[in-house]
């Protein structure tokens, strides 16, 4: 049987949606009757395509999950997971600025799950290295589909998935179910 991580932590901007929370969009948010989500100037926000089958498919396998991010704007974070349904997958929620490396002692104190036993989801390098550093495992989400760090051998990275503009990269894991490779048309 195959070894599922004991926690997942996922990133929230550029993670879970495509911007900011605190910066591209203007909180607060609502729901309108056709079921968009929208911020205070009306644009409608939403969420990366495969969130929610990503979160499903964890739940269904019973791997808790939690948030982890580093915005200020921490009102409108919990409000569009709320919004959004997601919160209903997180178990915990560290959303506060600050160091991940403070984030992921507090999910460690929370959950007594070891390091090694998380698998973590973010887009900003300074934020992997960090974490990375206590010994989690990590997939870094990278925005710019020119960049390709897996074309050099000596990476220790490999595609795990591709879409138009973005590409989810993995650090290399024993665990078979976390080295698939698998694409996405565009």
């Amino acid at each position: 049987m195959t070894r599922l991580p004991k926690l997942v932590v996922f990133d929230l901007d550029y993670t879970l949606w495509p911007f900011w929370v605190d910066t591209h969009v203007d909180p607060p948010f609502h729901k309108g009757s056709d079921g968009a989500v929208r911020d205070r100037r009306g644009q409608t926000v939403r969420l990366y395509p495969e969130v929610r089958d990503v979160l499903e498919r964890l739940q269904g396998l019973e791997v808790p999950v939690a948030a982890a991010s580093r915005t200020g704007e921490i009102e409108g974070a919990n409000q569009l997971l709320e919004l959004f349904d997601l919160d209903r997958y997180f178990v915990h929620r560290e959303i506060y600025p600050g160091s991940k490396v403070t984030h992921f002692e507090r999910l460690q104190q929370k959950t007594g799950v070891v390091f090694s036993q998380m698998i973590f989801f973010d887009d900003e390098k300074r934020n992997i290295l960090d974490v990375s550093k206590l010994g989690t495992e990590w997939s870094y989400l990278h925005s710019c589909p020119e960049w390709n760090e897996s074309s050099n051998p000596k990476s220790g990275t490999g595609d795990v998935c591709k879409g138009p503009s973005w590409a989810l990269r993995s650090s290399p894991v024993d665990e078979p179910h976390l080295k698939h490779k698998t694409e996405r048309k565009s």
